[in-house]
């Protein structure tokens, strides 16, 4: 005979075995959702450069490898955008130094190249080419300059930085990983799962967020000394 006990102990274990049945069927369906999606990101990664469709109104290099920064100086010098910026500039860094290595002339980096110190990350590069987008005038189109594995988080970040500005993506292609090889080479395949979770965790963030916030004073761009000088001149009561 059963009793009242033995009754409640037997349902009270079914109700934790479908718990923890529905746990491992969740976990599992959250485990395939991420692995699908991590193959799709994987093989959505460009294998090599191609052209700017159209010239642009600026160029932004973000900074993470001196590729980036080289290509992003030759599309300028190509005549393909008007003006660009280099986010996230070490701060130790003089313009003096960049200027040597880059592939233009000293009158056209003073004119026309902005460097931006303030960025530390990702979404800190989105707010630095906000600020300087702003500052330009820059409304229409913009091309980014980062690396193959990195341009989905940065089109995320930046898009909805600027939202009204269509952005060309410009990817490099590393020399020291091959994303095609993810699917064969652990390292790589760690590499662009570190970079995958990272995009998810952008998404997340900015649909959680839904806007940057406006209320802290923009930073400061450093100028080159054209550029500043120019600046001074066409400020009134100067």
């Amino acid at each position: 005979m059963t009793t009242p006990l033995r009754e409640g102990a037997k349902n009270g274990l079914s109700a934790v075995r479908k718990v923890v049945y529905g746990i491992g069927v969740g976990g599992a369906f959250l485990g395939a959702a991420f692995l699908i999606g991590f193959a799709v990101f994987a093989l959505s990664l460009p294998r090599e450069e191609f052209p700017i469709p159209a010239p642009a109104e600026g160029v932004v290099a973000l900074t993470g490898g001196s590729d980036r920064v080289l290509d992003a100086a030759t599309l300028l010098a190509s005549g393909q955008a008007h003006r660009m910026l280099i986010t996230g500039v070490n701060r130790a860094t003089r313009s003096a130094v960049i200027a040597k290595i880059l592939p233009m002339s000293r009158e056209l980096f003073e004119c026309c190249v902005d460097l931006g110190y303030q960025a530390l990350d990702t979404a800190g590069n989105a707010k630095e080419t906000r600020d300087w987008a702003r500052e330009h005038n820059i409304t229409r189109t913009l091309i980014v300059v980062t690396s193959n594995y990195h341009m989905p988080r940065a089109i995320v970040e930046i898009s909805a930085a600027l939202p009204n500005v269509e952005l060309f993506p410009f990817p490099v292609v590393s020399e020291h990983i091959d994303v095609a090889d993810w699917a064969s080479d652990l390292r790589v395949a760690r590499f662009i799962g570190k970079e995958y979770v990272k995009y998810l965790g952008s998404i997340l963030r900015l649909k959680v967020m839904k806007d940057f916030d406006d209320s802290a004073p923009s930073p400061q761009l450093r100028h080159s000394i054209a550029s500043a000088t120019r600046d001074s001149e066409t400020q009134p009561g100067r």
